[in-house]
């Protein structure tokens, strides 16, 4: 019953948002897994890729990682409530900007879903040229990362359009 009142687009909304977190959780449990196996070594290495799992405390790429609780946890309060904040926007949100905005609340319930689980986020991705090394990353970070990039590209292009043109 509840589903008939349902409407496509929900369902098409809770897909991507199930999917991206799917993705990523499936993903997360290979790596972790592989690393046990491993015991901890580099469970693959190239070029320009390697795939080692590490344990973030943080936010993004690392950013801000806390050993005592009281930060960890109020650092987690804080994600929830911009969680809360993108779903109210993704509501009153339609076309492009409601797709970036899913994006980026999938990855960050994936995220979060860590943060609460294992208390920290397994990161694995691990993009290098020589001794540069960027973040290590998971497949969360690429989904929230493609949203904020895509909300930057969305208000660049909604600033070019008259004021009146914009609802």
């Amino acid at each position: 019953m509840i589903l008939k009142n349902l409407d496509k687009s929900f369902l098409i909304n809770l897909l991507l948002i199930f999917f991206i977190f799917l993705l990523d959780r499936i993903s997360k449990i290979y790596v972790i897994n592989l690393d046990k196996k491993l015991f901890g070594s580099e469970i693959f290495s190239s070029k320009f890729l390697n795939i080692n799992l590490i344990w973030n405390e943080g936010i993004a790429f690392g950013l801000f990682s806390f050993n005592e609780k009281f930060f960890y946890n109020t650092l987690t309060i804080i994600i929830l409530i911009i969680i809360f904040i993108i779903f109210i926007m993704i509501i009153k949100s339609v076309g492009f900007k409601k797709y970036v905005l899913l994006m980026i609340l999938g990855g960050a319930l994936g995220n979060v879903f860590d943060r609460l689980y294992y208390k920290a986020v397994p990161d694995f991705i691990d993009f290098h040229v020589g001794n540069f090394h960027w973040f290590i990353f998971n497949v969360s970070d690429i989904f929230i990362t493609i949203g904020v990039i895509g909300m930057i590209f969305f208000e660049i292009i909604d600033k070019d359009k008259p004021q009146n043109e914009k609802t």
